[in-house]
């Protein structure tokens, strides 16, 4: 006779039939794609086509932030001070002590401000509301998402900018400093229901760009994929990694070799200090470059065979336009 049955041992019985996805789950989890996943994938598939059909949608970012990363992730609290060098150019980031220093996703506050300003040729931007925002790049909508939002404005409203470069002209050192803060004056309205109505145009957000901020995204405007940021929004590493390749690749007159590490290297750039360790570095700096070469093919990008430079190549992640038109960069 067979042994019998124990619930204690074996769980309660089952009844009727189980779902193939909850049995795949179980026993292959590794051929279980979520939903995320293929978002990912949809997103990815969308950039390709549309820079193929040359129907790009564009963003814009501001110089510092393409040249020298944010924090990925949140500093400890105690943290006020951040600074990042690509070559001669300077961020130092300086966060209030109540809200910190921004980091993640707050990159994308700027991004936003700075894409409308330029679109809109205003210093003064206007949206009616956060699901705006939160449309632009394709993120959920929900509280805990326009609590999120509310913080990320607080963070970038409070922080001050140091940019600057330093270099040899000839004979002489030059060196060019600018202290500013993001924003001038924000008026945000947070509702406690996201579905609740504005009635009138006296309630739509408004952002007022320091006058600092405004000159710079103005004078030195950076064009990026907007479907490209959708798609990683929620990887800011990879966001600024593809900001970066984007702007690097374009100005690029042949091909380039930049170090890893040391004080001008890639590391000391972008903002996942987290990964300092040279290996450590090598590793997720290639699962990035796997990731951007799905949604740009053509990305000349590659770790070199001794692991101490990343190769780069001119190219062009974003359609080129008239050098009239300023929506992106011009053509060369």
């Amino acid at each position: 006779m067979g042994t019998p049955f124990s619930s204690a041992s074996a769980g309660p019985p089952r009844t009727g039939l189980e779902r193939a996805g909850s049995v795949l789950t179980r026993a292959h989890p590794e051929f279980v794609v979520s939903k995320y996943k293929l978002r990912q994938a949809e997103g990815i598939s969308l950039v390709r086509q549309k820079r193929e059909s040359g129907t790009q949608r564009l963003a814009f970012s501001s110089r510092p932030f393409v040249l020298c990363g944010l924090p990925v992730r949140r500093p400890p609290a105690d943290q006020l001070l951040y600074q990042r060098r690509n070559g001669h150019f300077v961020l130092q980031l300086t966060g209030h002590p109540e809200f910190g220093l921004p980091y993640g996703q707050d990159r994308l506050v700027p991004i936003f401000l700075a894409t409308l300003a330029i679109q809109r040729k205003s210093q003064v931007v206007r949206f009616r509301s956060a699901a705006e925002m939160l449309d632009t790049f394709g993120l959920p909508k929900g509280g805990r998402e326009y609590r999120r939002l509310v913080a990320a404005f607080e963070r970038i409203f409070a922080a001050t900018i140091f940019f600057g470069t330093d270099q040899t002209r000839g004979a002489a050192h030059v060196v060019q400093r600018s202290r500013f803060n993001f924003l001038r004056e924000a008026q945000i309205w947070c509702y406690r229901s996201q579905e609740e109505p504005q009635s009138s145009a006296e309630f739509a957000n408004v952002i007022v760009l320091s006058d600092e901020f405004y000159k710079e995204i103005t004078e030195h405007p950076i064009p990026t994929d907007l479907e490209a940021v959708k798609v990683f929004a929620s990887a800011p590493a990879v966001l600024d990694l593809v900001m970066w390749l984007t702007y690097r690749c374009f100005v690029a007159k042949s091909e380039e070799r930049i170090p890893l590490f040391g004080e001008f290297g890639l590391a000391a750039q972008l903002g996942c200090v987290e990964y300092s360790r040279p290996r450590r570095f090598r590793a997720m700096l290639e699962q990035w470059l796997c990731t951007i070469r799905a949604a740009w093919p053509q990305c000349p990008a590659a770790i070199c065979t001794d692991g101490r430079y990343l190769r780069i190549a001119p190219a062009c992640a974003v359609t080129p336009v008239p050098a009239d038109d300023d929506r992106g960069f011009p053509t060369r």
